[in-house]
C-alpha cells in the first residue's frame, strides 16, 4: 500500500510495507468493528420517552464477557504483530549480510558526504572517491554503510529503502542495504538538527554497471554534474571535483544566504 505514494527501492522495503499493512489491517479491523457497535448502541438505547435507564454494574460473566473476550482477541493480535515485527528487525538490523560493496555516510550542518570505497572495495585508500549531497550506488550490490556524524544527532532516511537510522556523534554505526531499482531517490535528515535542517537534503543515484563505472570516472576527472543540484533546480560549472560548487546559485550559497 505504500509504494503507491513512495516506490519502494531496496530488497527489504517490500518487509517493511507489509509490516505496516499488517498494522494496519489490524488497527483498521477493530476500528471499524468498535465503531460501528458504538454507532449500534447509541442508536438502539437511544432515549425514549416512557423507558427508563437502566444501572447495569458489569459484575455478572454475561455482562463482562462482552469485554474479556474482545480484551484477548486484542492482545493475540498484539502478539501476532510483535512477532512480525521482531522478524523483521532482525532480517535487517541485526543482520549483516556478506557486502559487494562499502561506502561511509557522514552528516553534518548541513549537508551529506559521501565515501565510496573503489575497486579495492576497502576505504581509507587511495581509490577512495568522495562527493558531497551525491551517493552512487551500484543496482543489485549489497552495501555495508558507515554512518557517522561531525557534530550533533542527524538521521540517515532514504524514503525508497525505507532506511531510517540515526547519525551520532562520536560512534560509527553499520547498517546495509541492497539497490533493487535503478533511478535517483530522495535522501533527508529526518531528525531536527538546527536552522539548516529542512533542506539537508541529497541524492541517491542507483546506476548499472556501466552508468556506475562512468560517473565514478567523471567525478575523478572533474566532468561530473551534480545528481543532487540538478534535482534542485541548480547545476554545477564544469569541471568540479565533487558534487559542493562555488556557484553564485549553488546549494551552498543558498544556504549560507539564510543566516
Amino acid at each position: 500500500m505504500i509504494e503507491y505514494f513512495v516506490q519502494s527501492a531496496s530488497s527489504y522495503a517490500g518487509d517493511i510495507d507489509n509490516l505496516f499493512l499488517l498494522i494496519t489491517l489490524i488497527i483498521g479491523f477493530w476500528f471499524i468493528l468498535t465503531f460501528g457497535i458504538l454507532v449500534y448502541l447509541i442508536i438502539r438505547f437511544r432515549r425514549k420517552d416512557g423507558v427508563k435507564a437502566k444501572y447495569i454494574a458489569g459484575e455478572k460473566h454475561s455482562e463482562t464477557k462482552w469485554t474479556h473476550y474482545p480484551h484477548y482477541a486484542v492482545i493475540a493480535m498484539d502478539v501476532v504483530i510483535i512477532a512480525v515485527n521482531i522478524l523483521v528487525w532482525v532480517n535487517i538490523k541485526q543482520t549483516l549480510p556478506p557486502r559487494d560493496n562499502l561506502v561511509r555516510v557522514i552528516g553534518q550542518q548541513w549537508s551529506w558526504s559521501f565515501i565510496h570505497a573503489g575497486p579495492d572495495g576497502e576505504l581509507d585508500t587511495k581509490d577512495d572517491v568522495s562527493t558531497v549531497n551525491d551517493l552512487h550506488l551500484k543496482l543489485g550490490e549489497t552495501y555495508h554503510f558507515e554512518l557517522q556524524s561531525r557534530d550533533v544527532l542527524h538521521n540517515f532516511a532514504v524514503p525508497a529503502f525505507r532506511l531510517r537510522q540515526d547519525a551520532v556523534p562520536g560512534r560509527t554505526i553499520s547498517g546495509w542495504f541492497k539497490p533493487t531499482k535503478t533511478g535517483t531517490f530522495d535522501l533527508q535528515c529526518a531528525e531536527m538538527c538546527g536552522y539548516g535542517h529542512g533542506i539537508m537534503g541529497a541524492a541517491v543515484t542507483v546506476h548499472s554497471a556501466e552508468s556506475y563505472d562512468t560517473t565514478m570516472a567523471k567525478i575523478q576527472n572533474g566532468t561530473y554534474e551534480s545528481h543532487y543540484q540538478k534535482r534542485m533546480g541548480t547545476k554545477t560549472d564544469l569541471p568540479s571535483n565533487t558534487s559542493q560548487v562555488d556557484d553564485e546559485v549553488s546549494f551552498a550559497v543558498l544556504l549560507a544566504s539564510i543566516f
